[in-house]
């Protein structure tokens, strides 16, 4: 089965070594992908809100899922998410939480935001691929993703 052409993923993540080895799964598991990266809270709610660079929907396409970390700068992850959800335009976007955190408050805290998936970054490179190429498994390929206008 293919990806359809519309799908773009977001991914809010802080960490060079982190995105790059997220960038590399999803690029393996799904070449004709388009990535997008935001590298703090603050970015991605400009990116989602098309403001401060953002405002050319063709430079900023919505995308069909995002991989939104929690320990970021600026605004936090679970703050990004609660505004995510809180907003009638937004909340349909499916937000994987891929965190870090074990912590069970972090892992409640995100399920009672209205997170759509938590997933705990292995620790090691094989771990972290594998979590992704399994979340486009299922979120890119199997899942019926709605239209974010």
């Amino acid at each position: 089965m293919t990806l359809p052409s519309e799908n773009n993923i977001l991914i809010v993540e802080d960490n060079d070594a982190d995105f790059f080895l997220i960038r590399r799964a999803l690029n393996r598991a799904a070449p004709d992908l388009v990535i997008r990266r935001c590298r703090d809270g603050d970015e991605a709610l400009d990116y989602l809100y098309r403001r401060n660079g953002y405002a050319d929907p063709a430079s900023a396409p919505r995308p069909g899922v995002a991989l939104l970390d929690l320990n970021l700068p600026g605004t936090e992850g679970h703050e990004v998410l609660r505004i995510i959800k809180a907003d009638a335009a937004l909340r349909s976007l499916p937000v994987i939480i891929l965190s870090g955190s074990d912590r069970r408050e972090d892992i409640d805290q995100c399920y009672a935001a209205g997170g759509n998936c938590y997933v705990r970054k292995r620790l090691n490179h094989n771990g972290l691929a594998t979590a992704v190429e399994q979340i486009v498994g299922y979120w890119l390929r199997l899942a019926s993703l709605p239209v974010i206008a």
